[in-house]
């Protein structure tokens, strides 16, 4: 499914300072500044040809281009963002593959989405940028086609 024009992503409620965490298992493509903003992009392992690439921003980087991470890994901390744009703060998280973007929310178990209408809300007082797709129960990740 090719996701929507505008805002390519995700917005996950969490406050500066928050840990971010890989979504899943792959090797740090890019870490550094975009447009003023702190990036970290990591090619998922075994997602074919072009990989599927996770984006977090804005993200002071704690991991280098070429390192390998695991799911669950910290790979930098959210960094405050503009603030017209989530007043509380929030990690931007996206997902291509090649050029296309796509629904990052694909990456998810069924069952955190067979919860009702998405809210952008922290499901615990840490936010969802300190969420660890590694203590999910079942396969991970669950990759589009």
């Amino acid at each position: 499914m090719r996701w929507a024009a505008g805002h390519r992503g995700v917005d996950l409620a969490a406050g500066a300072g928050t840990a971010v965490r890989a979504a899943a298992p792959g090797t740090v493509s890019f870490a550094g500044t975009v447009a003023g903003r702190g990036v970290v992009s990591v090619e998922l392992t075994g997602t074919g040809s072009p990989p599927l690439r996770t984006t977090y921003e804005p993200v002071r980087a704690g991991v280098r281009e070429g390192e390998r991470v695991a799911a669950g890994d910290v790979v930098g901390v959210l960094e405050p963002g503009p603030l017209s744009h989530c007043p509380a703060g929030c990690l931007h998280w996206g997902l291509l593959r090649g050029e296309e973007y796509l629904d990052p929310l694909s990456l998810l178990p069924p069952w955190m989405l067979r919860r009702g209408p998405s809210r952008l809300l922290p499901l615990t007082g840490g936010g969802w940028a300190g969420f660890s797709p590694a203590r999910l129960a079942g396969p991970w990740p669950r990759l589009p086609p």
